[in-house]
């Protein structure tokens, strides 16, 4: 473990935050990703010998020819995958994702393992990383893990590249793929070890953080050593007040539009209506768009939307909002190992104070956090050189700061 230990710590720490705005143009970065990928040959099926049962069990398993050249050229094995996800009272789901391990023989106690939650992509079946041949961006990040000597998981959380409804910023629902994802990748590569890290940025840091308080109940087979938040959306209920006040950012309100539909999709009794009115209601099907062809129409829309033009109807409609902002939200008791939670005081998809709410609250729960709250930065630009050398110091046994005590 030293050695990857020392390679983890000497990487460059990739963008992980490149997916987190609610404008990004993820038209060109899927773009980007078929240009840099030399074309291999079509997806074959994969025998696995065990697929299991439960949660991380696999329903398909498909290779990956047409990764980036150089990830490819790395010798890393990696897998497309549909596998099962059996929340406590919500029942069996099949998600999508990726899973990849390092080429070689695996160390003793194999492989350990990185969870990665993406941020933003979408909230349409077509918004996955699984759909772009660079992962909308990961693939990099999967080739520097996998070089020092890391098995990755990345689920693309329900209702992204496979049937489903995806659960926009439902930090709860998206730990349980954040850690499903880590099953599924040790069904279908059995090299693959106990020990994992989850690591994300903005909706994955809430991904992450929401699977740190899980794992302990939820996969007490896995040992987590620890995750890591960048810019989480820990709590968003604070998006209601600033709709009334017509005080949400040119972000927010595409944020919220996001949240509203995904919301409506899973929950008949939300009807979208009692939160649009003006240019958000002409324009929510654009609104709504992620993929490549729709993406000009969408940000054109954003430039129409008003102050208020998703603002409640009524305290009845403001009460039931938060009412469901509340239960997607962390903390929601003890996590069950250490967290870095790194955030810009500049942020403005997720309000600072949002974040120190949530922290203060974790504290309580007697939650060992590295806190890291950077002056000036903002939602994509938030300072992640500590990571790599905090995880690596995590599997390495090293005790983790925690800031709460101070």
């Amino acid at each position: 473990m030293r050695r990857t230990h020392r390679a983890l710590t000497a990487l460059l720490l990739l963008p992980v935050l490149a997916g987190c705005t609610a404008v990004v143009p993820i038209g060109a970065e899927v773009q980007r990703g078929v240009a840099a990928a030399v074309r291999g040959s079509d997806p074959e099926p994969m025998v696995i010998a065990d697929p299991g049962t439960g949660s991380g069990s696999i329903v398909s398993a498909e290779t990956m020819p047409n990764l980036p050249i150089q990830v490819r050229l790395s010798g890393v094995n990696a897998a497309k995958v549909v596998y099962r996800s059996v929340q406590p009272g919500a029942g069996e789901r099949e998600v999508s994702g990726t899973v990849f391990t390092p080429s070689g023989d695996a160390p003793e106690g194999g492989w350990p393992i990185i969870s990665y939650a993406h941020g933003t992509t979408g909230i349409e079946q077509d918004c996955a990383p699984s759909e772009s041949s660079s992962l909308l961006g990961a693939s990099a990040l999967v080739q520097g893990y996998t070089t020092a000597g890391f098995a990755v998981a990345i689920t693309d959380y329900e209702g992204l590249g496979h049937a489903g409804s995806h659960a926009y910023l439902d930090n709860i629902a998206a730990g349980y793929d954040v850690i499903d994802a880590v099953r599924a990748l040790r069904t279908v590569f059995p090299d693959a070890g106990t020990r994992w890290a989850a690591f994300g940025g903005s909706q994955g840091g809430g991904a992450a953080w929401a699977a740190n308080e899980l794992a302990g109940s939820y996969a007490p087979e896995l040992d987590l050593v620890g995750s890591v938040a960048l810019a989480p959306g820990a709590n968003m209920v604070g998006l209601v007040d600033k709709a009334i006040a017509g005080t949400l950012t040119v972000d927010q309100g595409p944020l919220l539009q996001w949240v509203l539909e995904s919301l409506s999709r899973r929950d008949p009794a939300l009807n979208v209506d009692n939160y649009r009115s003006g240019n958000a209601a002409q324009d929510w099907d654009a609104l709504t768009g992620c993929t490549p062809d729709r993406a000009g129409a969408r940000d054109d829309a954003v430039k129409r939307l008003g102050d208020k033009d998703f603002a409640p109807k009524s305290d009845e409609a403001a009460a039931a909002l938060r009412a469901a902002l509340t239960a997607m939200a962390v903390p929601t008791g003890p996590a069950s190992a250490p967290m870095l939670v790194a955030y810009g005081d500049a942020d403005t998809f997720i309000d600072a104070a949002w974040t120190d709410a949530a922290l203060e609250q974790a504290c309580a729960f007697g939650d060992v956090i590295t806190i890291d709250r950077q002056a000036g930065r903002g939602h994509g630009d938030v300072n992640g050189d500590a990571v790599n050398q905090w995880i690596g110091d995590r599997f390495a046994g090293t005790p983790a700061q925690n800031d709460c005590s101070r």
